[in-house]
């Protein structure tokens, strides 16, 4: 009661989202705020505005109030935009969908939020027509796209928008209120859903500090949207009034647009790094214009760092967090001549720890679980109070990653604990094996798992995905690794597999699709 009386009393400004946009249209006008390279088209910042606000206004008509969820389903163009701001100026609690979800994983995330309205692309309309079989909550589908084929029951956005006023929306939001629901990465199973506040995600200034951004740059977007990364390039672009390019990856269009857009940094996941260098249209492109290139959602492995650094940009960002805390760490291109394989140290409100299974702080340089905290950090899980209770203790966030700091306060990356293989009673961590394999010639990726054995409890296994045209010698790579690493540590088995490596849309591997395929064979 004490917070609620004194803001009404004072002049206490708040963080929240919607907020970002409504300064942008003022400060940034017409000035060109995204460009959607499937589509073709261009939107300012004063146009984006008044599309958001007309939706807000359109989905209050089809009585939607405050505090409904809006699941989204849509692949990076500028309507997933649109519709972010707008949840935001109208108090709605969003749900974004990972498309490469099947339709009863996306029905029972929007029947487990009670989803009371669904925006679709139109290439979605069948995942999303399935999704919503007997979802009694829901009560607005609305579609966009190109197709525009009537669907009974489906609204057409543009026909939405067009009945929409244009005056902003007098809804009262407030820092802590719900802005959408997230879901995690993904890789021990199906996503889990927690709540970003407001405050979470309009206090990223941190973050664009540390990367060095500024009103002179142009980004690329690539990564999906529907994640909270994508999310920090829209909300970074209207932050400082940046041209936001907006793609679906493709390595030889990525490429393509970078040159003509004269794109200055882009944010990948290491495994769009290595498609890039693949690429035959790399040694043609003009990449003059990139100042930096930012890689998150999974370790950087040396040899496609080393690669990226040499043909197509020698300035390299990293950052390092879960998509529950945002960025807890960055390396700048000036720490990576420091320490070439930290992934930074923490920014601006951040804080890291190393402990030991106690909670106590280990000494620089040994390993320990990575526990942080930080104005981007959720506080909870959705109905999901055991999750909660296991990451959430004391006021620290547990990533459930490995690590160490040195003396610096540089922090280095082990693994997951989940990647802890404990074979022969020795414990194996998985990233410093894969680290170790990738060097091999002919190895396009690996993952390294532990599955059941007789004799070692778990036996070291690589699953190898050869280079094209490769192919790996088991032998050659077991024997790389036992130069550079112990050998118990080095793998027991390798599986090639012709295929490539499940991933999530962050590029962190699914081990556990890969245990469930190869176990019954160990």
């Amino acid at each position: 009661m004490a917070n609620d009386t004194q803001r009404t009393h004072s002049a206490l400004g708040e963080h929240v989202v919607g907020n970002l946009l409504t300064t942008a249209a003022r400060r940034f006008g017409d000035a060109e705020a995204f460009f959607c390279s499937a589509t073709g088209r261009r939107i300012g910042f004063r146009d984006l505005n008044t599309r958001c606000n007309r939706l807000v206004h359109a989905l209050q008509a089809q009585g939607l109030r405050q505090g409904d969820c809006v699941a989204f389903l849509s692949s990076n163009r500028t309507e997933i935009v649109e519709i972010y701001f707008a949840l935001a100026k109208g108090g709605y609690v969003g749900m974004p969908l990972n498309y490469r979800l099947a339709p009863a994983e996306m029905r029972a995330l929007m029947q487990d939020v009670d989803a009371a309205a669904l925006l679709f692309e139109d290439r979605f309309a069948e995942a999303a027509h399935a999704a919503c079989t007997d979802l009694s909550s829901l009560r607005v589908r609305v579609a966009f796209g190109e197709a525009g084929q009537p669907l009974e029951g489906v609204l057409r956005y543009e026909d939405l928008l067009n009945n929409g006023e244009v005056h902003e929306p007098q809804v009262v939001v407030h820092e802590h209120d719900p802005y959408y629901y997230n879901l995690t990465s993904g890789t021990t199973g199906l996503p889990k859903c927690y709540v970003i506040s407001h405050y979470n995600n309009a206090t990223i200034g941190n973050v664009c500090m540390a990367l060095d951004m500024s009103n002179r740059d142009v980004v690329l977007t690539l990564i999906p949207m529907y994640g909270r990364i994508g999310f920090l390039w829209l909300a970074t672009s209207v932050m400082y009034g940046i041209r936001n390019v907006l793609m679906n990856f493709a390595p030889d269009e990525a490429l393509a647009l970078i040159a003509q857009e004269r794109v200055t940094i882009s944010n990948l996941v290491p495994t769009m790094g290595a498609m890039l260098l693949a690429s035959p249209r790399l040694a043609q492109t003009d990449l003059s214009s990139l100042r930096g290139l930012i890689f998150a959602g999974s370790l950087l492995p040396a040899p496609v760092r080393e690669g990226v650094m040499a043909r197509l940009c020698p300035h390299l960002y990293e950052y390092y967090g879960m998509q529950e805390s945002s960025a807890l760490v960055v390396s700048t291109p000036a720490d990576r001549r420091l320490r070439a394989d930290s992934v930074g140290r923490p920014i601006l409100f951040c804080e890291v720890r190393v402990v030991d299974e106690q909670g106590r702080d280990v000494p620089a340089g040994e390993t320990g679980a990575i526990i942080g905290r930080a104005a981007g950090s959720v506080t909870a899980y959705h109905r999901n109070p055991a999750k909660t209770a296991e990451t959430f203790v004391d006021g620290w966030l547990h990533t459930g990653d490995l690590g160490r700091l040195d003396e610096d306060g540089f922090l280095f990356i082990n693994g997951r604990l989940k990647d802890l293989i404990v074979t022969g009673g020795q414990n194996v961590h998985a990233g410093e094996v894969e680290e170790a394999i990738l060097r091999v010639p002919g190895v396009a990726d690996c993952a390294v798992i532990g599955l059941p054995d007789p004799l070692w409890g778990e036996a070291v296994t690589a699953v190898v995905v050869p280079a094209p045209g490769a192919q790996v010698d088991e032998a050659a790579v077991i024997a790389q690794c036992r130069q550079s690493l112990a050998g118990f540590k080095a793998p027991k088995r390798v599986i090639a597999q012709g295929e490539a490596l499940p991933r999530t849309p962050t590029g962190k591997v699914q081990k556990f699709l890969l245990v469930e395929r190869y176990q019954a064979s160990a």
